[in-house]
């Protein structure tokens, strides 16, 4: 089972950045998608972003098109999200899920897809 660990997380003012790292080893499969996913306590998880490592194709939510970023150094397993322009309603506990069979389409979003998931980086921004 692959192992992912976030960090990057933290406090930062509204219309701020942070970036998110998320380093997976173990993956017993090549051409795995990488996701970013939020949750609020009580809340359900909500698809952030994906990048294929297959492809490199990415999605994004409607919530953060045009602010976040995802991308990935292959070289040492590891994805970024970029986010900048930062809204107090963008607070949450951000996580990053390995797909290993990827090739999802449009249905990145459904977290049952993915196999191993990280213990989550807070993020939190004032207003």
């Amino acid at each position: 089972e692959a192992q992912l660990v976030e960090s990057g997380g933290g406090l930062v003012q509204a219309g701020g950045s942070l970036r998110l790292s998320c380093v997976v080893s173990g993956s017993r499969y090549d051409d795995y998608t990488i996701a970013w996913f939020r949750q609020l306590p009580g809340k359900a998880r909500e698809g952030v972003s994906c990048i294929s490592r297959r492809d490199g194709s990415v999605y994004y939510g409607d919530s953060v098109k045009g602010r976040f970023t995802i991308s990935a150094d292959n070289a040492k397993n590891t994805v970024f999200l970029q986010m900048n322009n930062l809204k107090p309603e963008d607070t949450a506990l951000y996580y990053c899920a390995v797909d290993g069979l990827g090739g999802r389409g449009t249905f990145w979003t459904k977290d049952f897809l993915y196999d191993s998931w990280g213990q989550g980086t807070q993020v939190t921004v004032s207003s």
